[in-house]
């Protein structure tokens, strides 16, 4: 961060990046969060407004369908808001995109906010679906403008910042969602709205940014719109060396259309591209992450810490997540993307190994609950100081210009199908399971550290095109995947 902030007495990059970052990730991962701590009164809320309506009480079925819908609903809008981005991304470029973003959160916002004077719960599953949708466009199209935007020797960093900006939001929500703040049943629907006033910041503050630099020079071909963003982001400077790498880029583009999704299925030069990145975002997702972040209280509940203090203690898991990111974005471009991953997947294995030992044992003494809490924050240091950083910067690296929105496009839907997939089953593996569901994760975590190890080159401080070829020359038994290579990935 030392480097960012000193780029900021020359340009605007620090600024820019906290911007972005408002409107876009952060809103994810407050809306993760922000719904768990409202829940009871959200559902008493549809109770109330059911029996209003039909004058007869609802059945606890019932009121537990809709509920569901409620949470469901932010998972599919979020499917629809990943299969968007290509195309609002390509035809509006992403400065314009992520304006228009903002615009449907602050009718999402509108709908929840007056939800409760209107009495109508589907006011809120409507909002939820925006609300989803908004998510995961943003997220998508901020990560795509930071790493469009940054030079070659900071790409890891500034990528990552979209990151920090997840786990903020998770944080803030957690810390807005206490009872002693917004939590309660009177101002659930506040809480709820939190994050579109920082919509509503950025939208009014993004217009004085440029659009993306690659976007300029590549897509849009306008040299000099590119060298004006650079120097309005970074400071004054020639940047011959970041617009030489553009410039190739362009040249091996030349001729090749920016690819559909369905496009990039079919294309053998992006298939390792492609498999890694899907290796490494489901062993991500199945490590246990998201059931730690979804269901922490369930989980706290089981280890056997006191149900008054574990709202406490997710804020102490989620202010350990925020520093570890920020730890992480100081070391990406110095130790490099693939040690990283590997290092990480192998401690998160071991540690999920520890905590179903500590869960089988916590009966056997009073401090072995707190041990379990120490692992499952180690668990995060881990995750958010190796996948987690690390894979949103190389998501990025490894897509040329012409690859990179389609790519986001299946990336993002594997991510929202996972995280669906894995609230509906997890429920049931830790009935069935136990303890014991954590031994799959451990075994999840430690598959990805295996693969990342063997079969993930290193991205660090390399051009898009230089990548590119790193991929094409990987081979399993002397076979190649990457055959029937397409214009776009030759110098």
């Amino acid at each position: 961060m030392e480097i960012l902030s000193s780029h900021m007495t020359r340009g605007n990059a620090l600024f820019f990046v906290v911007i972005l970052g408002l409107g876009g990730s952060f809103q994810n991962g407050f809306h993760i969060t922000g719904i768990s701590s409202p829940s009871p009164f959200i559902q008493g809320f549809i109770n109330r407004s059911l029996y209003e309506r039909y004058k007869t009480p609802p059945s606890p079925q019932t009121v537990t369908l809709i509920w569901s819908a409620i949470v469901s609903l932010f998972a599919i809008g979020g499917l629809l808001g990943a299969l968007s981005v290509k195309i609002v991304a390509g035809r509006f470029g992403r400065k314009k995109a992520m304006m228009g973003n903002n615009f449907i959160s602050i009718l999402a916002a509108a709908i929840m906010l007056t939800s409760k004077s209107a009495d109508s719960f589907e006011m809120i599953v409507i909002a939820r679906f925006l609300y989803g949708f908004t998510a995961a466009l943003g997220t998508s199209i901020h990560t795509i403008y930071l790493g469009e935007s940054s030079p070659k020797n900071l790409r890891g960093m500034v990528i990552l910042t979209s990151g920090i900006f997840l786990s903020v939001g998770k944080l803030s929500g957690q810390f807005f969602g206490l009872s002693e703040i917004l939590g309660g049943e009177e101002l659930w629907n506040i809480l709820l709205c939190i994050p579109t006033c920082l919509s509503v910041v950025q939208l009014l503050t993004l217009p004085f940014f440029p659009e993306a630099p690659r976007y300029s020079l590549i897509e849009k071909d306008d040299p000099e719109a590119c060298k004006k963003a650079l120097q309005i982001l970074w400071g004054q400077g020639d940047y011959k060396g970041e617009i030489d790498d553009m410039l190739a880029e362009q040249k091996a583009m030349k001729g090749v259309q920016s690819k559909s999704p369905l496009d990039l299925l079919r294309d053998r030069s992006v298939r390792w591209q492609l498999i890694v990145m899907v290796v490494i975002i489901f062993c991500s997702q199945f490590s246990g992450i998201s059931a730690i972040s979804v269901f922490s209280f369930d989980i706290f509940l089981r280890a056997g810490i006191p149900r008054e203090k574990i709202r406490y203690v997710t804020l102490g898991v989620g202010a350990c997540e925020v520093l570890t990111y920020i730890s992480c974005g100081l070391l990406i471009d110095r130790v490099g993307r693939r040690p990283l991953l590997w290092a990480g997947f192998s401690a998160m294995s071991t540690i999920m190994v520890l905590i179903t030992i500590t869960l089988n044992l916590r009966d056997s003494n009073n401090w072995v609950p707190y041990v379990t809490v120490s692992l499952i924050i180690l668990f995060i240091i881990f995750y958010g100081g190796g996948p987690a950083g690390a894979t949103s910067s190389l998501s990025h690296e490894i897509f040329i210009q012409s690859n990179r929105a389609a790519a986001f496009v299946l990336l993002g839907t594997q991510r929202w199908l996972g995280f669906a997939l894995l609230g509906l089953i997890f429920p049931f593996l830790i009935d069935a399971l136990k303890s014991y569901c954590f031994v799959l994760f451990a075994c999840m975590s430690l598959l990805g550290s295996l693969y990342t190890f063997f079969m993930v080159p290193e991205t660090k401080e390399k051009t898009l095109m230089e990548i590119s070829e790193e991929f094409e020359a990987i081979t399993i038994c002397g076979k190649s995947f990457s055959k029937d290579k397409t214009m776009e990935t030759k110098l």
